[in-house]
């Protein structure tokens, strides 16, 4: 197999694939996909994409309302650039073959969701990440300039570094060259090398124990830049979904959309009073973190273990139409929604930070790009405004694919890195290691860096995952490389960096931390 590509993307959502059918009509595509094709957070987004569309909506009227929801500490001139791109975007997509629902005069059913003045939220019934990863993936499949390779997880990033040079973070010169990906059939780590590297690789819901994240989002394109001594920025602020459906024992936890309050549902403690009124004059409809936070103190208030959802009020019919899936998922645990209360409690659910890149999506890296949730654009601020991530996603896979298209001609492929150390050993006792180290972290996470934070908690957090990280990096040191503790030592690294940006966030300093770039299985500290 040639391992030499003009474009190297690794992640398969909607950035990933609308960057590499884009890129493919100018030279060689390769697709790096951890597990299937359509095994991404793209296929679980439930409520739709965000775009004007009709008046009485307007550009203003959109980012008025991204700067509201994300607490002022979104960069204007982003949000601007992502809301006046966001129709030819759209515009794209159904010339792919996305279908979106259309009303009986043929325009589009627009929803409305939290943090929305206006009906702006293009969907596909209530499974519109569905639509739009099946269109994108048949176009991708179908393409004679890419290649897809599914069951392959990409380990590291290519520097300088790997050339036996010295990398420091904030280095104007560092370069990609490719990466470094573990076939997960044969568990051989293989050189990748491209002139362009784009991470599409998602978010870090995982951390978490509760989270309705896919279980592909371990952080692994943020674990790898971090790694390579590129910027992180705003990893403190996790958005919590505030409907979650609750379900012992089910993960990931199923989402309730947010289009469900869009369309009239209360938000009502166990014993049936509406709640909302108290926490904002928005009432059900204001955006996530001020639910998710109001709902918390509910629960911890009154000692319940959930918070109910009501649409009973509403025409059964209607919304048997509107939310055909979240029906059927309700009725097989014996809830019928058009005339029972639907559990749910907040659940880990986007990543607002990440990779810091430019409004070109490059990276601080050179010929290395991030799209998608992977990615800090400064679009979301604290808190991402509902059905703004597909459309964030698309709007920079299309100003990476060009502003990489203007370079690419003088970039190449560097031969001379060497192939991977696969020294090491594999035991039975590692595997439980493994597997109950993951679970720590995620309860640590869960319990002290969670919707409600403290100094307290943060420090003891800090601790206690320094211990689990201690163990994974010995683990990594002496170990065949496997798929779970790639997993784990990117999620590791991630927790890390939440609470580090958490903790300077309370303190007022700066928000870049230092770590020593692993050379091939040697660890790394922080």
């Amino acid at each position: 197999m040639n391992r030499e590509a003009d474009f190297l993307v690794i992640g398969t959502g909607i950035g990933g694939l609308s960057f590499a059918l884009k890129a493919a009509e100018h030279g060689k595509v390769i697709i790096i996909s951890k597990t299937a094709i359509d095994e991404t957070n793209t296929t679980y987004a439930q409520g739709g994409i965000a775009s004007v569309m009709y008046e009485p909506d307007n550009f203003e009227k959109h980012i008025q309302d991204t700067l509201v929801a994300g607490a002022g500490i979104c960069n204007r001139e982003v949000v601007e650039m992502v809301v006046a791109e966001a129709p030819n975007q759209i515009r794209q997509l159904i010339n792919w073959g996305v279908k979106f629902d259309k009303d009986d005069t043929g325009k589009y059913d627009l929803n409305r969701e939290g943090g929305h003045s206006e009906h702006r939220i293009l969907h596909h019934k209530d499974n519109t990440g569905f639509e739009i990863q099946r269109k994108l993936s048949a176009a991708v499949r179908a393409h004679k300039n890419i290649t897809v390779l599914e069951n392959h997880f990409a380990v590291e990033i290519l520097t300088q570094h790997h050339l036996g040079q010295l990398v420091k973070r904030n280095m104007n010169g560092t370069k990609c060259y490719g990466a470094y990906v573990l076939d997960l059939k044969t568990q051989l780590v293989h050189t990748f090398l491209a002139k362009v590297t784009v991470l599409a690789t998602g978010g870090t819901g995982n951390a978490y124990h509760t989270t309705t994240n896919p279980p592909i989002a371990t952080g692994d394109g943020i674990a790898m830049v971090h790694r390579a001594k590129g910027i992180i920025e705003n990893m403190e602020f996790i958005q919590f979904h505030p409907t979650s459906l609750y379900n012992p024992g089910e993960r990931p936890s199923y989402l309730i959309t947010e289009a469900m309050r869009g369309y009239g549902a209360i938000l009502r403690t166990i014993d049936g009073k509406e709640f909302m009124l108290k926490y904002d004059k928005r009432g059900s409809l204001a955006p996530r973190d001020i639910v998710a936070r109001a709902i918390d103190n509910e629960m911890k208030q009154r000692g319940d273990e959930f918070v109910y959802l009501d649409v009973t009020h509403k025409d059964s019919e209607l919304t048997k139409y509107h939310f055909p899936n979240i029906y059927k998922k309700c009725l097989s645990i014996d809830i019928d929604i058009t005339k029972d209360y639907i559990p749910v409690v907040p659940a880990a659910h986007y990543l607002c930070g990440g990779i810091k890149v430019d409004m070109n999506g490059e990276t601080t890296i050179n010929n290395l790009y991030a799209v998608g949730e992977c990615s800090c654009t400064g679009l979301h601020g604290a808190n991402r405004l509902a059905s703004n991530s597909l459309i964030e996603a698309i709007v920079y896979a299309e100003k990476a694919y060009r502003n990489a298209l203007s370079k690419i001609n003088n970039i190449q492929l560097n031969s001379d890195i060497p192939n991977w150390d696969h020294g090491g050993t594999t035991h039975p006792e590692e595997m439980v290691l493994i597997t109950q180290s993951y679970k720590e972290m995620q309860q640590i996470m869960s319990n002290y860096v969670g919707i409600v934070r403290s100094n307290l908690r943060l420090e003891r957090a800090l601790k206690r995952l320094g211990i689990i990280y201690q163990e994974t990096e010995e683990l990594y040191k002496k170990s065949t490389l496997t798929q779970n503790l790639c997993e784990l030592r990117n999620l590791v690294a991630v927790g890390y960096l939440i609470i580090k940006h958490a903790k300077a966030m309370r303190e007022s300093v700066g928000l870049h931390y230092s770590l020593d770039y692993p050379s091939n299985k040697t660890g790394y500290e922080f």
